[in-house]
């Protein structure tokens, strides 16, 4: 075989390869979407916090800023009926939460109208687009794309992810855009220019996907605050990483080569980026003359009157948006403590109704059992592997999910939710998966040893695909006997 043939039958082979990469992980990703969008204007209603950001985001279209709603007694029933009433004002309303989000939910009202299916149409996008990337991003992570997938597979059936997929709220859209960044930065990772001198003089050259990523974290933190924590774990991931890559190299001190030569273009291309994007999306609001606080800083003077007022004003509202989430203590049937996230002891109701015949309907924020008691084991691997084996995987993995967890326990009297866990999902499903390629032995194992570990995994991944089967009915607000709703109350505090 000439050079030229064997060049051609080389790039076949990878062709094929890729093919076949790409569409296991695309069949796994349309399995996601049919379960996401399979019914979704079900429940026909307002559910839990969507009485918030649906019309947040419909005011965005409307006004480029959120608007004012009479309560939510008055409001919502005019816009569930028939003709549709949308008693929306342009008196600027003090919001919570920074409009990046919500912008993306007003995406699908501008396509399909203020109802159900029109203000959950983009998170059920986002949570199918987020199960091909996660598929794509386990291949890259594990160089395995049976391990990709699976780790798609586990985010597919997961009951956390779902329920927040078919809601109009804002953590699905932080963990989207958390979820392409950590991507691209695994592909910086990979395909950045590596450092060349041992001496560690040379730099690590131009890396726009950091650039990207940068800006991604920008719209996470744009959507919630604690998009921040995402930015500032991952910036010091990246730069460990390049400590690795150091070494590799040869550098006999890492460290001060990173210090010198690749943290401060590090922070230049992820932090800024993420500064001007977050800034980026509060156009609507500076361009308006009506949103909350918009000419609060006009004509006040001051030591920082040489900053532009409507920097100051938004500064202002932002500061008093810190208050009060830092002060929002008001009790709730369904707060938790983080403690008790990741075996979900208290998840969240969204949505309960009984009918006729001693049926029920119900929405639970619930995560797959299963799966997420898998998880709590992965963890303990990933821990061992990251500290005692020196596994960067893990370590990736565990860095991710501290940045969606960890944070939590600082509020420790605030007011918080078990679902805000759905940010850090992904990376349990990496942890899952990650687990299961360990339960398959490595790749020179022998036979019986494969045998039996893909015996094991097989076993577990059909008893987490089951338990979801099992609660599905609570994660979609189907109908079902009141004696099969208490049947799956595992835990008394599900109640």
């Amino acid at each position: 075989m000439t050079n030229s043939s064997a060049r051609k039958v080389g790039i076949r082979e990878r062709l094929v390869s890729a093919g076949a990469e790409w569409g296991a992980a695309l069949l796994v990703a349309v399995g996601a979407g049919v379960l996401r969008f399979w019914g979704l204007g079900r429940p026909r209603g307002l559910v839990f916090d969507e009485t918030y950001y649906a019309k947040d985001a419909w005011a965005l279209l409307r006004l480029g800023y959120e608007g004012s709603w009479p309560d939510r007694k008055t409001a919502d029933p005019g816009i569930l009926a028939d003709p549709q009433v949308v008693p929306l004002s342009d008196a600027g309303a003090f919001v919570a939460h920074p409009p990046a989000g919500k912008w993306v939910i007003a995406v699908g009202e501008w396509a399909f109208g203020l109802d159900p299916f029109g203000w959950r149409f983009m998170t059920a996008l986002l949570g199918t687009l987020s199960v091909l990337m996660l598929c794509r991003i386990g291949r890259r992570l594990f160089r395995s794309t049976v391990l990709g997938c699976l780790a798609g597979v586990l985010m597919a059936v997961d009951g956390l992810h779902l329920v927040m997929s078919r809601t109009a709220l804002l953590d699905l859209v932080v963990m989207f855009f958390v979820l392409a960044a950590f991507g691209c930065l695994l592909l910086d990772r990979d395909g950045a220019a590596r450092v060349r001198l041992a001496d560690g003089r040379a730099t690590a050259g131009w890396r726009p996907w950091r650039i990207v990523a940068g800006c991604l974290l920008g719209l996470a933190a744009a959507t919630k605050w604690n998009g921040l924590y995402f930015l500032a774990f991952f910036v010091v991931l990246t730069l460990l990483w390049d400590v690795g890559a150091r070494r590799v190299a040869g550098a006999r001190r890492p460290y001060r080569a990173v210090l010198r030569r690749d943290a401060g273009p590090a922070l230049l291309s992820i932090v800024p980026v993420a500064v001007v994007t977050y800034l980026v999306t509060w156009t609507g609001w500076f361009l308006s003359d009506d949103g909350y606080g918009r000419h609060w800083a006009d004509g006040r003077g001051g030591p920082w009157s040489w900053i532009p007022a409507p920097l100051r004003s938004l500064w202002h509202y932002e500061a008093l948006v810190y208050r009060f989430n830092i002060g929002l203590h008001t009790p709730h049937k369904y707060d938790s403590n983080p403690w008790s996230w990741l075996v979900f002891g208290r998840p969240v109701l969204f949505h309960y109704e009984s009918s006729g015949g001693g049926r029920v309907q119900t929405v639970l924020a619930l995560g797959t059992p299963l799966l997420w008691w898998t998880a709590c084991v992965a963890l303990v691997y990933l821990l061992y592997r990251w500290a005692l084996r020196r596994d960067w995987r893990a370590g990736a993995v565990l860095c991710a999910v501290g940045a969606g967890y960890l944070p939590w326990f600082l509020y420790q009297d605030r007011t918080v939710f078990s679902f805000y866990a759905v940010v850090f999902v992904p990376y349990l499903c990496l942890a899952v998966a990650m687990l299961l390629g360990a339960l398959l032995g490595p790749p020179g194992a022998g036979r019986p040893r494969r045998v039996r570990g893909a015996v094991a995994a097989g076993v577990l991944v059909l008893l987490i695909v089951w338990n979801f089967v099992y609660f599905y009915p609570l994660y979609t607000g189907q109908s079902i006997p009141y004696d099969g709703w208490r049947a799956r109350m595992w835990l008394d505090t599900w109640v």
